[in-house]
């Protein structure tokens, strides 16, 4: 099944008297406004506000800016939001995708078997909005995490060594021309970089499966071969998992990624173009 639906599949599912699924909006921007205020002001009807800060991550730790959420508050957030391990869900944010990626990535991660992402976001919808805030019946999801292949630093360093790790960034950050957020710029010696936003096209939408295996390919992501991602802190890393499943291409995650890498003095760092 693919981990995508488009807006005209979701308004024809959202049709249906049965399986309906749960909606779950996840609107965040780095750096931003507040999503909440967003949501309020007109969502998909039907549609629970996730907040990405408090309940898709935990607090700061060992420099990691978006690290895993307490199963307890994640699983509490998800079942507040009516989601059943027996019943569909699908994930949408304003249309960058970033942070519906990181809420489809957690659920598949913690074992729900039926997540999808609104593929180009609320953008793409055009059908009706709702200002009003349901309260759905209680889901009985239990997040039981190990579905999806996780990595940690040391992981993450000898995966670039034997397979391929993806750098999710910006091509600026990864050569360390800038770094606005963390405490230097560069990246982990080894990867390569492959910025998120080529994964998609100028509407916000995935770029067709054929051509994002294509671009994988090229950037080392071979049959066979061990993949992972990164980014600044695991949430447009999540975007790229979910590009290269789109692909039918397994990939791992680093959940503290470059914020975590970063905040050791002690681990090496590269810079420039190559992957060093």
């Amino acid at each position: 099944m693919t981990p995508i639906i488009s807006a005209s599949e979701l308004a024809s599912e959202l049709a249906r008297a049965k399986s309906v699924p749960v909606l779950l909006d996840v609107r965040w921007e780095l750096g931003g406004p507040p999503g909440r205020p967003a949501y309020e002001a007109g969502h998909l009807p039907g549609a629970v506000y996730v907040d990405l800060d408090s309940e898709l991550a935990g607090p700061v730790t060992d420099g990691a800016r978006h690290p895993l959420p307490d199963l307890g508050v994640f699983g509490a957030a998800m079942r507040r939001a009516g989601v059943s391990g027996g019943r569909p869900v699908v994930v949408y944010d304003g249309g960058q995708g970033w942070a519906a990626a990181r809420a489809w990535w957690l659920l598949r991660w913690a074992g729900h078997p039926d997540v999808r992402v609104l593929d180009g976001g609320l953008a793409a919808w055009n059908g009706p909005v709702s200002t009003e805030t349901p309260a759905p019946a209680e889901g009985d999801f239990v997040p039981k995490p190990g579905a999806l292949r996780l990595l940690d630093a040391d992981d993450a360093a000898a995966l670039a060594r034997r397979g391929v790790l993806l750098d999710a960034r910006a091509g600026e950050r990864y050569r360390g021309e800038v770094e606005p957020i963390d405490r230097i710029g560069g990246h982990i010696p080894g990867a390569v970089s492959a910025p998120t936003s080529e994964n998609v096209t100028g509407s916000g939408a995935f770029r067709p499966a054929a051509e994002l295996a294509a671009r994988f390919m090229a950037l080392g992501a071979e049959p066979g071969a061990e993949v992972g991602v990164y980014c600044g802190s695991g949430v447009s890393a999540a975007h790229e998992v979910l590009a290269l499943a789109v692909a039918d291409i397994d990939a791992a995650l680093y959940v503290g990624s470059w914020s975590h890498w970063s905040a050791d003095p002690a681990r090496p760092v590269a810079t420039g173009p190559e992957p060093g």
